[in-house]
């Protein structure tokens, strides 16, 4: 078993990438152990294939530097917030035993976005109730509750609890998007354009980014949700980073 520092889920692949990348690729130029889970193979998108789309994956991680990376198999598209596929995410929670999930926005352009952020959240809570019997290998498995679950935000502008500035890892988190080479931008493809398959697409991430980093006095930023109070020690925490 790989006990992870962060756990990133996402409905689909390069989700992870588009909403959080620059966060996780902080926390692993810390020293953190970092995975990523994506719930389906994005098998109904316009362009690509289910296998092309594993393979990307796999680059981007590789990109990222991940420790592991999995894929559920969902049902792109029809996968549901229900006790067969919550007992899915609480496996993974519990053979990894993050401290900090992060998942898709609580409400989103795609449906299977929010509709991934209750199941993970939802997931993560019951993952702590021992009466809750899961195996991994036969092997009966721990409850385990993570200490925190943050949504990152993606189409929508919703408004965050908290930003993270990522401007010393903008540039990796946009190789990590473009990774996944069949869904954005590329002057050679014949395949149909999407909403997310133009040079302006890509340049609203980075503006979403520039406008979330002003906010805070730093280049590039990105924005997370939490439902539960966020503490701090002390005062040194704001009065030593101030910008």
């Amino acid at each position: 078993m790989h006990k992870l520092d962060i756990l990133a889920f996402g409905a689909h692949p390069d989700d992870v990438e588009l909403g959080c990348a620059g966060t996780l690729l902080g926390a692993i130029a810390e020293g953190k152990k970092v995975g990523v889970i994506d719930l389906t193979k994005g098998e109904l998108g316009t362009r690509g294939t289910s296998s092309q789309r594993l393979k990307e994956a796999q680059l981007a991680s590789e990109v990222m530097g991940l420790t592991i990376r999995e894929n559920l198999g969902m049902t792109d598209g029809f996968f549901l917030n229900d006790k067969v596929h919550q007992l899915s995410i609480i496996e993974c929670i519990r053979k990894y035993q993050p401290a900090i999930v992060f998942c898709n926005a609580p409400e989103d352009r795609h449906p299977d976005h929010g509709r991934a952020a209750c199941l993970v959240e939802e997931a993560a809570f019951l993952s702590g109730l021992a009466k809750i019997q899961t195996h991994h290998n036969g092997v009966a498995q721990e409850a385990w509750r993570p200490t925190q679950v943050f949504h990152y935000i993606q189409s929508r502008s919703l408004t965050p609890n908290f930003v993270v500035d990522i401007s010393a890892h903008m540039n990796k988190k946009m190789e990590s998007i473009v990774a996944h080479s069949s869904q954005f931008y590329d002057p050679n493809s014949n395949e149909p354009e999407t909403f997310i398959s133009s040079t302006a697409f890509l340049e609203f991430v980075k503006g979403r980014a520039k406008e979330l980093g002003q906010q805070i006095g730093v280049e590039y930023a990105e924005g997370f949700i939490t439902k539960k109070l966020l503490g701090i020690g002390s005062l040194d925490a704001i009065i030593q980073n101030r910008t």
